[in-house]
């Protein structure tokens, strides 16, 4: 059997927040549980008692009231968790820890670093809740912001949840029509934009381009700009430092009452707008962050991150497990990849979250941390956006830290959270997410929906219901795109589009989108597992494969970036057909291989297969404003060999 990359240390399984809270469960008589498999299959057999011990253990304020899970507890969607509770977001993350204790750490491209404490979070935050009141702003109104990673960002989506307001936010290096894709469905009442932003050591003023976009939301009310880069508001906009007010009450708010709407990536047709609720996704959090990620009060958390993407939420969530989060914005990669260790080092962070992309950036930029930085705080190293490579695993633990816990995790938007992710008490296995997280009963399918033994590879899908499912999608009134998207392909069944497989650990290997799964001759690949293979090839900077229909066959096409030095000669692409076809298999190798200036990819990092394969077919690409590196589709596609 594989040896492990990592074993954590009896010492640190017991003070890992992860067995106290076993400890405590056996305490209160709810059972004694051996390993993790047993608490596991317990969270998903009895999910009223699993979720109740969270209510408990992790401290929500507000009244839970008298039922903890609508029966029968197996239907799908239509189950409701603690359908009588009154709770509000936004009291459950400020409320914690001491005034002085320092809630936003805040860094980024060309300005100084600031800092936030509890007391000044709240006061900031009370302040700007109490304008949005008076402006109007009822609950179940929308917020809607253009804005980088910032504390104001934060600052702005609790004020809004402190009153019942939804907030909805996408990152300012949108174009016009990818902001509005998303917030014209949604009739914003305000909007809250930047003057510009910083990125890869440039500036880019986006005033004008806010101004466009208010022209057409013709429902906002009020404009407000954030001068980050010292420039004046636009005229008719509210300065940001001029939204302030006598604050309010935290408003008590039903456990599904609208907290967030989160938008799919929108490559294949308008975003699907998705209602988030503010009970489930707080749950999901807390528990995702201390009992998987092993946060504790004075930890702190630092995730790579722009405001279009669901880990900007799970981030800002760390304050309720009374953490400090850290804020980057700009390009993680400028003046190189160290800068995200420079900031973990020099605020001790002891979480880091970054993309598999970005860790694979750092190994062939020869970054060694190991040597040149001191990460003593740092316990844990979290990576998603896509599947991490083998080589990531063994880059992580041999150039970054030899004892740290490397979670993989793999979730998305559509649950503001994971379904498979780290486990502090559990090993590190090389290419292995480490687990099904508590309360998601996640199973691997074949067509048939019927469960897949160890190591075959099906359809990663959830077996019974859990707090984070969407409240609803937006404007959507009979449920029907709801139920399209996620138990069209098995009817009761969550079915989340990624094509995986078990492991003998009890962890998950995750092989790509389902939707973009090769299939030539019929046999299902994944095409990670392409990928696994190529990132070891250094001749290539990125890759992208995609199955084309052929003559009634699927045929694997392959487009590569070519490191520098590189030439995609008979050579090359003989070595890249041999080293796949001796590392994974004669079905993986591809007819066609084609050279591109760069590879398509969504705003949170993963590979644009659909697009390509599009492109290549001949097809229209909608919504490229959901792409970066979309100017590849301004070329004409290469031929197809006979």
């Amino acid at each position: 059997m594989t040896e492990p990359l990592w074993t954590p240390s009896a010492e640190r399984i017991e003070a890992s927040v992860l067995q106290r809270y076993r400890q405590a469960l056996a305490e209160q008589g709810a059972g004694s549980f051996a390993d993790y498999a047993s608490l596991h299959r317990w969270s998903v057999t009895e999910p009223g008692a699993f979720w109740r011990s969270i209510w408990t253990y992790c401290d929500v304020r507000g009244a839970r009231g008298a039922r903890d899970v609508t029966e029968p507890p197996d239907a799908m969607p239509g189950t409701r968790f603690f359908p009588d509770a009154q709770l509000n977001f936004a009291e459950n993350l400020i409320e914690r820890g001491s005034d002085g204790d320092i809630a936003i750490i805040a860094t980024g491209e060309g300005v100084e670093d600031r800092q936030l404490t509890r007391a000044q979070l709240r006061e900031r935050v009370d302040a700007v809740a109490g304008w949005l009141l008076q402006q109007g702003v009822e609950p179940g109104d929308r917020v809607a912001a253009v804005m980088p990673n910032l504390p104001e960002t934060m600052i702005a989506a609790l004020a809004s949840a402190k009153i019942g307001a939804v907030w909805s936010s996408c990152s300012p290096d949108f174009g016009m029509q990818g902001i509005l894709d998303r917030f014209e469905q949604i009739r914003p009442t305000v909007l809250i934009g930047v003057d510009g932003y910083r990125y890869g050591g440039k500036v880019f003023d986006i005033r004008d381009k806010l101004e466009a976009v208010r022209a057409v939301l013709t429902t906002v009310k009020r404009v407000v700009m954030v001068s980050y880069l010292g420039e004046a508001a636009v005229p008719g906009w509210i300065a940001w430092s001029d939204v302030t007010s006598e604050g309010c009450e935290y408003l008590p708010l039903p456990f599904d009452h609208p907290l967030y709407i989160l938008f799919s990536s929108g490559t294949t047709g308008q975003p699907k707008c998705i209602v988030h609720g503010a009970g489930g996704t707080l749950l999901q959090h807390l528990k995702e962050h201390q009992l998987h990620s092993d946060v504790a009060p004075g930890d702190r958390v630092l995730y790579f991150t722009t405001c279009g993407w669901m880990m900007w939420n799970w981030l800002v969530s760390a304050l309720g497990s009374a953490a400090t989060v850290v804020l980057y914005e700009g390009n993680p990669a400028y003046p190189s990849t160290d800068v995200l260790f420079d900031i973990a080092a020099r605020y001790e962070v002891t979480l880091l979250g970054v993309s598999a992309g970005w860790i694979n950036a750092a190994r062939q930029a020869g970054s060694e941390p190991v040597k040149s930085h001191d990460l003593h705080a740092l316990k844990s190293i979290c990576s998603t956006g896509s599947p991490l490579s083998p080589e990531g695993f063994a880059y992580v633990y041999s150039a970054i830290k030899p004892d740290v816990q490397l979670a993989s995790i793999s979730g998305g938007t559509d649950i503001v959270s994971c379904f498979v992710l780290g486990n502090p008490t559990l090993p590190v296995y090389e290419g292995e997410i480490q687990c099904a997280g508590l309360g998601m009963d996640v199973d691997v399918a074949d067509e048939n929906g019927c469960s897949q033994p160890t190591g075959e590879k099906g359809e990663l899908v959830c077996r019974a219901p859990f707090p984070s499912m969407p409240v609803a999608f937006w404007n959507d009134r009979d449920t029907a795109r709801y139920r399209s998207a996620y138990f069209e392909h098995f009817p009761g069944i969550w079915h989340h589009g990624d094509f995986a497989e078990k492991t003998a650990h009890g962890g998950f290997i995750i092989h790509g989108r389902s939707d973009a799964t090769l299939n030539p001759g019929g046999v299902r690949i994944g095409t990670a597992e392409l990928y696994r293979v190529l990132d070891r090839m250094p001749e290539l900077a990125d890759a992208a494969a995609i199955g084309a229909l052929v003559e009634g066959d699927v045929r694997i096409v392959l487009f590569v970036v070519l490191a520098p030095s590189a030439d995609l000669d008979a050579d090359l692409a003989q070595a890249i057909r041999r080293r796949l076809r001796s590392e994974a298999s004669p079905r993986h190798v591809p007819k066609d291989i084609f050279q591109i200036p760069a590879i398509p990819k969504t705003r949170t990092g993963k590979t644009a297969e659909l697009a390509l394969r599009t492109w290549i077919e001949g097809g229209a690409i909608r919504n490229r404003n959901a792409l970066v590196n979309a100017e590849v589709f301004d070329t004409k596609p290469p031929a197809l060999s006979p």
